[in-house]
Formats: C-alpha cells, sequence, structure tokens
C-alpha cells in the first residue's frame, strides 16, 4: 500500500467548527467539532478522494503558511 503525506489548511469558522482543506486534493475538505475528530475525517477524506482520483497527480512539497494581514 503507497503511503502519502499531504498539508493542511486547518481554520475555525464562526461557528466554532474546525475546517480542513487538502490543496492539494481539488475539492478535498471536512469539518468537525474538535482537532481530533477533524484528524480523522481529514484521512478519511483523503483517501476518498484519492480512489476517485482520476489522473495521476503530482503533489507539492510543503514549504509553510503565513497570514498577510491588509488594510482595504
Amino acid at each position: 500500500m503507497k503511503k502519502y503525506s499531504f498539508p493542511v489548511v486547518i481554520e475555525k469558522d464562526e461557528d466554532g467548527w474546525y475546517v480542513g482543506l487538502v490543496p492539494d486534493l481539488k475539492g478535498c475538505h471536512t469539518q468537525a467539532r474538535s482537532l481530533n475528530e477533524l484528524d480523522k475525517r481529514l484521512k478519511e477524506a483523503i483517501k476518498l478522494c484519492l480512489a476517485t482520483e482520476k489522473k495521476s497527480s503530482v503533489y507539492n512539497t510543503f514549504i509553510g503558511v503565513h497570514q498577510v494581514e491588509v488594510a482595504a
């Protein structure tokens, strides 16, 4: 079985839900009330996305995340 490692972006929405997004897999995201549950759901979502992926993809290498503040 092939192993994968994906970067995941996690945010907390206004209702207190954690939202996880996998940028390397189009449409791959999930949400949960706790980070522990989010981790479980992300693994399930990634497996489903990989199973339905129609082409062989090249995955990016994670470099880092930062927040940019702008005044508009």
